[in-house]
């Protein structure tokens, strides 16, 4: 039975947002952290090893969730689909991309960052989103805002969230999980640091809501 986005969401409280540059450093990264504990990770479209990393995960890491994100065109995500991703995030929101998406049954978590935005996907059925670029965008006292209005949407805050700030984004009522990357630092994955990588993963898998 396929997963829903909510049961992804719901997963871990933190989503990895990975940056393959070395197609060899997609697996021993994947691992690591769901070793550490985050089993939910979005691979970005933004590297030329992306679909082939995508593939390889899904192969090699059975335990992982793997997602394709920086969706911006239905090509990206036909791609993706094709290498094996289970959800796709976008930055923001086409008419295009979600009725590819929704007509495709893969889960999707589409970018908004006002309520113009979240209400137009609310037509459409969608409940879960990600709020992208959170902390520019208005972070915490913004979705304290859109709350009110809209308490059926269900965040996930991307960009700007790190170990600091992501327990605060994690008590709001309407905040599933966040995105981020810091359980991942370039340097890090460059020198092929899978030990420090699964311990800072673990970390983050400790933070509650």
């Amino acid at each position: 039975m396929a997963v829903t986005i909510k049961e992804i969401m719901e997963t871990s409280p933190v989503v990895p947002v990975m940056v393959i540059e070395n197609l060899e450093d997609a697996v021993p990264l994947a691992k690591a952290l769901v070793h550490g504990g985050l089993k939910v990770l979005e691979i970005t479209l933004r590297t030329a090893p992306a679909l082939e990393a995508i593939a390889a995960i899904k192969e090699s890491v059975p335990d992982a969730i793997v997602g394709a994100g920086t969706i911006i065109n239905t090509e990206t995500l036909q791609a993706s689909l094709d290498a094996g991703a289970e959800f796709i995030v976008t930055p923001g929101s086409t008419p295009a991309i979600i009725d590819a998406a929704q007509a495709s049954g893969v889960p999707i978590l589409p970018g908004v960052n006002t309520p113009s935005e979240a209400m137009v996907l609310l037509e459409k059925g969608i409940t879960a989103m990600k709020f992208f670029p959170a902390e520019a965008a208005g972070g915490i006292p913004m979705l304290k805002s859109i709350a009110g209005p809209l308490p059926q949407i269900t965040f996930c805050p991307t960009g700007g969230v790190n170990p600091k700030n992501a327990p605060d984004y994690l008590a709001l009522p309407n905040v599933a999980c966040v995105g981020g990357s810091w359980m991942a630092p370039t340097d890090m994955v460059k020198a092929k640091k899978w030990e420090e990588i699964k311990q800072l993963a673990s970390e983050a898998a400790a933070l509650k809501q």
